[in-house]
């Protein structure tokens, strides 16, 4: 899934919170977008694992500030 994330401090440790949440996702990615300045995450971790990795990585949010993106996968390359 992916999540956008609303991050009230700055900055955000972005490589940190990737290190932290690989442990639970080896297949995570994590960045900031650009053009909003929250923080894109895609992972199979649950909503409540990646709010636990960023109290730990200093970025403690509320449930309210991360929000699942709609899927955009058309679903022609898998098969």
């Amino acid at each position: 899934m992916e999540l956008d994330i609303r991050i009230p401090q700055t900055p955000v440790d972005v490589a940190g919170i990737e290190r932290l949440l690989l442990d639970a996702d080896p297949a995570c990615l994590v960045d900031l977008d650009p053009a909003t300045g929250r923080l894109r995450v895609s992972t199979c971790a649950s909503h409540d694992e990646v709010a636990l990795v960023l109290s730990a990585a200093g970025h403690p949010v509320a449930a309210g500030d991360i929000a699942i993106v709609p899927s955009v996968c058309c679903g022609g390359c898998s098969g």
